[in-house]
């Protein structure tokens, strides 16, 4: 039996990412330990413990960050009374939020200033649709999935309009557009695609290798949103089998058992050396041959928050 694996091309970090962990990391060398962050910086359970040995301060809610210290607010962006609950207790912020997050919300001030009513695709109680939804408290509806498409009632009369997650799976999101359009055909569609470009990529790679694999494997956390789609999808394109995992010693070794070819990715809040680390694993029980599946290739970065440029600009040290 020929064994081998196929490793996806983009996988693990994307920008957005990059950019809020490396946030957390200068903050920490250019302000010292501790450093605040609300919510976890992303979703992954090694970078955040990674950073909390560093001296980073995990925590729910700003009213837990003693006053006149520096918080950072995530990736996944937040709403205007998380800046204002910050302000009141005189919190040095930094914001973190990817740019492609800080887009939509963009989007819903715009729309909300039209007195549009904006049909939010995304997961409850997900922390960016929290942030995004409180652009606009009360002209804001999160529908929930296709379920949440085909049942959602928005106010009779109102001017609808449509804007998604970021991290959605692409298929799921388009059937819930097109439930949408064809229950509201006056539905205004956003002024671009609010999908990620990484879960975007991510997923156009699975895609190529599920139809390969008798098993995928994802590295990522549970509670990230794209690492999770990528393990459906990788089922929905005709993998025999997918697991979501945190790290190596997580795979079970029967799942190895009349395997011949396996598909590996990493979400888009996974750093690479968790891959590397599964890849080691695996070479290990006679899988060694590693053949790269490249479905596009990715350029995109992002400046450091602006709070934090500057700061750094001062102390003389090196932007990235």
């Amino acid at each position: 039996m020929a064994k081998r694996v196929l490793l996806a091309a983009p996988r693990g970090y994307c920008a957005g990412v990059d950019r809020a962990v490396v946030t957390v990391e200068k903050a920490l060398e250019l302000y010292g330990a501790p450093v605040y962050v609300r919510k976890e910086i992303v979703h992954n359970k090694h970078v955040v413990t990674t950073l909390e040995a560093r001296g980073a301060i995990f925590v729910s809610e700003t009213d837990e960050v003693p006053e006149g210290q520096t918080v950072i607010f995530s990736a996944h962006g937040v709403s205007p009374a998380v800046h204002s609950e910050a302000a009141a207790r005189s919190l040095k912020t930094i914001d973190a939020t990817c740019p492609l997050v800080t887009k939509v919300h963009h989007e819903v001030r715009r729309f909300a200033a039209e007195d549009a009513e904006i049909l939010l695709i995304g997961h409850h109680g997900h922390e960016e649709v929290e942030g995004t939804a409180g652009e606009a408290l009360g002209q804001v509806i999160v529908v929930d999935g296709l379920d949440g498409a085909r049942t959602v009632q928005p106010t009779p009369g109102k001017k609808l309009v449509w804007l998604s997650q970021t991290t959605l799976s692409v298929d799921e999101t388009l059937e819930a557009v097109k439930i949408l359009k064809d229950r509201f055909p006056d539905i205004q569609n956003p002024p671009s695609d609010d999908i990620c470009y990484a879960t975007q990529n991510r997923q156009e790679a699975i895609k190529v290798i599920a139809p390969q694999a008798d098993l995928v494997i994802v590295v990522g956390s549970q509670n990230s949103s794209n690492s999770v789609r990528l393990a459906e999808v990788a089922l929905e394109y005709g993998a025999k089998v997918s697991h979501l995992v945190d790290f190596a010693e997580e795979v079970q070794e029967h799942w190895l058992n009349n395997v011949e070819t396996i598909g590996v990715t990493s979400g888009a809040s996974v750093p690479e050396i968790l891959v590397t680390d599964l890849l080691k694993f695996l070479a290990e029980r006679g899988f060694g041959d590693v053949q790269t599946v490249t479905a596009t290739e990715e350029s995109l970065l992002f400046a450091l928050p602006p709070e934090l440029r500057k700061d750094m600009k001062a102390a003389g040290l090196p932007i990235k």
